[in-house]
């Protein structure tokens, strides 16, 4: 066997083998919070000001229930589904709750490796790593990772793609 073809077999999709950092479930429900406490306004107010029937009233209820269980479900979901490894030829994430997605990442096409953390991740003390290639499906993020784990896996990222050779392209 080649070593290219040795190489291609070692990059099957397969699930990788760590998950996010468990305060990701908090992140990811407080982001889906912020849509529904304004829908969830957004209708109140509505209702106020009209005079409405009972059948708004109705709907505006059930999209209530229906926003409690998207943020008690949702995210917890989604920490289950998110995961990700770095091997010495590849970045693996699995993500998607309802549509799961696998992406490999071989680490000799990487061209930049980012580090980025929002308000709300600051606060939480998390960071999403983001990973270019030339791949057009685009670059592979790894979201609601630990601050100091997502700086660490910067580095060794950064160590290895400069380790390999090739143009990255």
């Amino acid at each position: 066997m080649s070593h290219a073809i040795a190489h291609r077999l070692q990059l099957r999709l397969r699930p990788p083998a760590n998950q996010v950092h468990p305060r990701a479930v908090l992140w990811w429900t407080l982001q889906a919070s912020i849509l529904w406490v304004v829908l969830l306004i957004g209708g109140g107010v509505a209702l106020y000001f009209s005079n409405a029937p009972l059948w708004l009233v109705v709907v505006e209820a059930a999209v209530a229930v229906v926003a409690v269980a998207d943020l008690i479900l949702e995210p917890r979901l989604q920490y289950r589904a998110h995961r990700w490894e770095v091997t010495d030829q590849a970045v693996y994430v699995q993500f998607g709750v309802i549509v799961r997605e696998w992406r490999i990442a071989p680490l000799s096409r990487v061209q930049t490796v980012d580090s980025e953390r929002g308000p709300l991740q600051q606060w939480l003390k998390l960071a999403t790593v983001t990973v270019t290639t030339a791949s057009a499906s685009g670059p592979v993020k790894i979201k609601g990772l630990g601050q100091d784990e997502a700086a660490e896996l910067v580095d060794r990222l950064t160590a290895i793609t400069e380790a390999t050779p090739g143009d990255a392209t």
